[in-house]
């Protein structure tokens, strides 16, 4: 989690709370792409 931290920013920069929940979900959103870019294509054969 730290090495997340570390690549995403690892604190929040805006004051506001909406503004920082959005911040969140950015990192979110780029987590579950990078996610996805490591898992595997398969399919399956019948």
């Amino acid at each position: 989690m730290i090495q997340i931290k570390k690549f995403l920013g690892g604190t929040l920069s805006l004051m506001d709370h909406t503004t920082q929940l959005s911040e969140i979900y950015t990192m979110i959103k780029a987590l579950n792409k990078l996610t996805r870019l490591g898992m595997p294509h398969t399919k399956t054969m019948v």
